[in-house]
């Protein structure tokens, strides 16, 4: 616009994006190459507090089993089993989720999947960029 040009009553913005659901909610995805927002999500890092409170719980000796934690607990040993290998993510990783830099495809279903123990193979799996 130029000085003295008239301001327009309406302006249109078009930003390319598409809703898709994650974990039972709607999330706008916007399309590869825009900067993403850091976005921490919740479900992740609380089952890493939970991973690492547990497995505090067991190297204390608080709890000699799985089973009798999981017990304490009300879930089943193979959930907890689960989430316990999350105490084995690479560091980068687990900074990642923390602060919410770990890209929209890296969901709680997809880190309780078994994955592989050396943390150069888990960054490559789960496609966690750590310049990002």
């Amino acid at each position: 616009m130029t000085r003295g040009a008239p301001v327009p009553n309406t302006v249109t913005l078009h930003v390319p994006f598409r809703i898709v659901k994650r974990g039972g909610r709607k999330e706008m995805q916007l399309p590869e190459g825009a900067a993403q927002p850091r976005r921490t999500d919740n479900t992740l890092v609380k089952a890493l507090a939970r991973a690492f409170r547990w497995k505090r719980m067991l190297e204390s000796g608080e709890y000699a089993t799985i089973a009798e934690l999981a017990e304490r607990e009300g879930i089943a040993p193979s959930y907890m089993t689960r989430v316990l290998r999350l105490t084995l993510l690479a560091p980068d990783i687990v900074e990642a989720i923390l602060d919410g830099k770990q890209g929209p495809e890296l969901t709680l279903a997809r880190v309780l999947e078994p994955c592989p123990a050396a943390w150069n193979e888990q960054l490559q799996r789960l496609q966690v960029d750590t310049d990002a």
